[in-house]
Order: structure tokens, then sequence, then C-alpha cells
């Protein structure tokens, strides 16, 4: 976690070579017992511990939890507790979490009663920019006032501006901007992208950066970490792989890291299509061969496995 000189609050999760930073909260701190009171944190702590890696944001959302909680004893006690906005910026590529730990986040907070709704309100490019002059602003407008009492999640948010000067994006940019300064208490903006795309999109509005006071960097998934993906997502519907399949799944994920684009391989999302095709493509042959068994209808064979076309076999 590093602080800019802009005030904002850089976060890098599922990191695979740990930062020498000190925690805001002590290390041993991190695991303690939490009286009865704060059993909303303990909640969203369960769910955070479901899901793979993250361990920076599990961290971080304890340390959020407690600067409000903190403030809001501050507040009672008659001592200055100034709201800070809370909108956010998500940066990494597809299939690592992003929406996920956004509607995370979105519970969290409705039980803090800092969001009155909690809801997620998911919008790209087509949901906010419209085909004529004003078109766009009203647009905007109506997908925030959806959003108000919860998250706006703008995935892909650098498309906004990839049409220069004349393009709608702009508009929708700027109708943004002036909402999150006058509705910054009532809804949390969240944009989301690809890194380099996410910090030249800053450049187009000079009022931007300085409304994000998080910014959380989501690093790709390592091959251990995506075969834990799809173990947890096995057991979930009950089934598993055979010895050969795993190998093969495995031998896959690393030469499709190596060798696709963060546009084809999409991490999370990846392995669960892999896993949906694999599954019908097992059901297939269980069907042809008339074999059902537990262990038939529980095992994914190395046969079974479908990866996506034109991609690598």
């Amino acid at each position: 976690m590093r602080m800019k000189n802009n005030g904002q609050i850089s976060i890098v999760l599922n990191s695979q070579k740990r930062n020498s930073v000190k925690d805001t909260l002590k290390p041993d701190s991190l695991h303690q017992s939490f009286p009865q009171e704060h059993v909303a944190l303990k909640e969203i702590e369960e769910e955070l511990g479901s899901l793979v890696g993250m361990e920076e944001m599990k961290k971080m959302v304890k340390e959020i939890y407690a600067w409000i909680y903190v403030n809001k004893k501050r507040e009672a006690m008659g001592l200055k507790a100034g709201k800070q906005a809370l909108h956010m910026m998500f940066k990494g590529n597809p299939g690592t979490g992003k929406t996920t730990v956004a509607r995370i986040i979105g519970k969290l907070f409705l039980k803090m009663n800092v969001l009155s709704k909690g809801h997620l309100i998911e919008a790209e490019r087509a949901d906010l920019v419209g085909e004529y002059i004003g078109h766009t602003a009203q647009k905007t407008r109506d997908l925030i006032k959806k959003s108000l009492g919860g998250i706006l999640f703008v995935d892909e948010a650098y498309s906004l501006g990839r049409g220069g000067e004349k393009d709608f994006g702009k508009e929708a940019i700027d109708t943004l901007v002036k909402h999150m300064e006058d509705k910054q208490h009532e809804f949390i903006l969240i944009l989301a992208g690809y890194s380099k795309e996410m910090d030249h999109f800053l450049t187009l509005n000079p009022g931007l950066q300085s409304r994000f006071p998080l910014v959380f960097h989501f690093p790709d998934y390592s091959v251990d970490q995506l075969m834990e993906i799809v173990k947890r997502m096995l057991d979930e519907k009950q089934y598993l792989l055979s010895s050969d399949a795993e190998r093969k799944i495995r031998d896959h994920l690393y030469s499709a890291k190596n060798n696709l684009s963060p546009m084809a391989f999409s991490n999370g999302r990846y392995v669960r299509n892999i896993l949906e095709k694999s599954i019908r493509a097992q059901a297939m042959r269980l069907l042809l061969e008339n074999c059902y068994s537990r262990n038939d209808l529980i095992t994914i064979r190395s046969n079974d496995l479908i990866f996506t076309k034109g991609t690598l076999d």
C-alpha cells in the first residue's frame, strides 16, 4: 500500500512479492477476535476468506472498517470526524476479481450504514454514452440516480475517453466528475479497467485523479492460484479432476499465461469457461458410454477438457 503525493492510497492485491510496508494494523491484530458489535466485519471477512489470494485486499477492508468505525466513535465524543469520499479505482486484467470485490464492499458499507442500500449497478460505455448532444449527460445522470445508496461500477472505464474531444464519452466523464462531488456521500463510484489504460484515462479530466482516494491494483493470478480456483469451483459443483486431467489443465494454464494476450487470458473467468465446457463434454461422454456410477458422474477426465477454440490446446 503506497500513499501518493495527491493523497491517493494505492493497494496491490494478490501480490506474489510482499512489499516491505508497515500495515496500518499490526499483524497480530489481523487475526484477533472482535466483540459482538463487529459482527458485520466478521461476516465480510468470512466472505473474503472464500476468495483465492487477495491478502492485501482483506487487510485493507479491515482497515477501512476500522477507520469508519473509529470516526463514528470520534463523532460521538464531539471530535472532528469529517466524512471522506470513498470513490475507488480498480486496475487490473479481466477475471481478477474486481466485480466480486465491489459487491463485497457494497455489503460491508451497507452493514456499516455508510450506504443506505449497498446494491451494485454495473455499467459500461454503452450504458453511459448517448447518440446525440445532451443524451449522454441524461443517461449518466439516470445511472447515478439508480446507484444512489449503493455503488456504480463502470468496467473498462477508459473506453469513455477513446473517441477524442468530439466524442460523447467526454460528456459522460464530465457528468461523473460533477456528481462525484455533488453526491459524494450518497453513492460510491468504482471505475475499473486495465492499468495502463486507466492511468491515461486519469489525465483526461483534471478533476478525476483527486477524486479517487482509494486505488486498488489486481495482479493476475499465478498458476497455483488458478488451480486452487479450479478446485473450489469443482468442489462447489461436486466434481473432481482425474490426475491426468489435473496435469493437462495445469500445463495448459502455464502455456496460456505465457502466450495469450490479457484480452484472451481472463484469469478466473478463463478457467470458469474451461470447466463449464468440460462438464458438458463429460455429460455427453457419459451419455454415449451409458456409464453412470458415482465415480463416473463426479470425475472430469483429460479427454473431457475443452479449451477455448483458437487458443492453445
